[in-house]
């Protein structure tokens, strides 16, 4: 598997939401880069901006959501740059996504053979309906569906079975990285481990790269290369999976793996973090985390943190640099 190749590199990335009472700040001078095949894990609570970074990939933001600078490099092509063709022709071909909840993203007035002739023929113009049902066959029968199937409606399919049809849909074009925004939200935990299992199959067999959004370390830790984690907006932490559950050098990430519930422990009190999300109208001057850091120093509230390396780490934290 290629792990040398940069497939999108993302250069310090700012999303902002214009409001009435201000503009939200959902991304803030986000920069990492994806290697072809490697999986990134993207963790954090809600609202930390790990959806929005995603959306911004593929410049699906809902208004009034704009990228306000930032480049993201897919090879080597500007995303926030292209013209809207250049655009159409990379989503679904080249970067592909999946959402949450399967049932609000596929239309129930429509069966699932349609929802592939649609998919095909919006990229593909050419090609007849019976080519496109043989693909879309295939492309079932790879993901365990039978192609009896084809000819049902979403709501004839549980939970597992339409996210499922959600990752057909998303590589029936072969597209090399795919965006999966909390997959398994919806899923009980036996279809979620078979879901998982099924993007590790699909990542070994295709040479998928796959960012995995979600608020879940479980399942971050038993897919991904690395793990990203986000705080309002910002990163404070990337590094390999293993090490980041080994070793967690940032507060916030330290306090985050913490708040996982242990049944082999005595645990008469779940960990809490002090305080709350912060204000990404009025963010905090300096590391936005700081205000909730129980290790917090002077500087900490005067200037926002540059990203330092420590023993594979990359980590945004004073604790880790030498204060200017």
């Amino acid at each position: 598997m290629d792990h040398t190749e940069t497939l999108l590199d993302i250069q310090d990335l700012r999303v902002e939401f214009p409001i009435s009472i201000g503009t939200v700040r959902a991304v803030q001078g986000v920069s990492l880069t994806l290697k072809r095949g490697e999986v990134m894990g993207l963790v954090g609570e809600s609202g930390c901006g790990k959806s929005t970074l995603g959306f911004s990939l593929l410049r699906l933001l809902r208004p009034p959501g704009r990228i306000a600078s930032g480049r993201i490099l897919y090879h080597g092509r500007d995303i926030v740059a292209m013209e809207e063709k250049e655009l159409l022709a990379v989503r679904g071909t080249g970067i592909a996504m999946i959402f949450q909840d399967p049932l609000t993203s596929l239309n129930p007035l429509m069966s699932i053979s349609e929802h592939f002739v649609e998919t095909l023929r919006t990229h593909e113009k050419g090609i007849s309906r019976h080519d496109a049902l043989e693909r879309a066959g295939g492309m079932l029968e790879s993901l365990g569906i039978g192609t009896n199937r084809l000819h049902e409606y979403p709501h004839q399919m549980s939970g597992g079975m339409r996210q499922r049809i959600m990752i057909g849909l998303a590589l029936i074009m072969k597209p090399d990285l795919l965006v999966a925004d909390e997959p398994t939200t919806a899923l009980d935990v036996i279809v979620e481990a078979q879901f998982l299992d099924l993007l590790q199959t699909l990542r070994e067999s295709l040479n998928l790269a796959i960012i995995l959004i979600t608020h879940n370390l479980g399942n971050v830790a038993q897919l991904s290369d690395r793990i990203t984690v986000m705080y309002g907006g910002t990163i404070a932490e990337v590094a390999p999976a293993q090490a980041l559950f080994d070793e967690p050098l940032h507060p916030y990430t330290q306090g985050l793996l913490a708040s996982i519930p242990n049944i082999r422990l005595e645990q008469p009190r779940l960990h809490t973090m002090p305080g709350s999300t912060p204000d990404l109208v009025d963010p905090p001057s300096g590391c936005i985390f700081h205000p909730r850091c129980g290790r917090a120093m002077d500087i900490c509230s005067r200037q926002r943190p540059p990203a330092f390396l420590r023993n594979g780490h990359e980590v945004s934290c004073w604790l880790y640099g030498d204060a200017p």
